[in-house]
């Protein structure tokens, strides 16, 4: 297939440059990135992730775990399965 379209996009650099060095480790291309995000819309007829605004208790938890507070650490999986099972 040929390809004759171009699509430009303003970004700020340090995304783009998170965002390549994750495709290189994933041995795709932005090009290849960006022709598999628009074959997925096509695909699924809207964005292949939903986008939603968080709710008021979604926003609060964020924000009190960007402080830090409310975070739990377990030393193994089994740990943390347990106290999971007591919620």
């Amino acid at each position: 297939m040929k390809r004759t379209a171009t699509v430009r996009a303003r970004v700020e650099p340090e995304l783009k440059a998170d965002v390549e060095r994750l495709l290189h480790e994933l041995g795709l291309s932005t090009t290849e990135a960006i022709n598999l995000f628009y074959s997925q819309i096509r695909l699924r007829q809207g964005l292949p992730f939903a986008v939603e605004i968080p709710n008021a208790e979604s926003r609060e938890t964020f924000e009190a775990t960007d402080r830090g507070e409310g975070l739990n650490s377990y030393e193994s999986l089994d740990e943390m399965f347990e106290a999971l099972d007591r919620c």
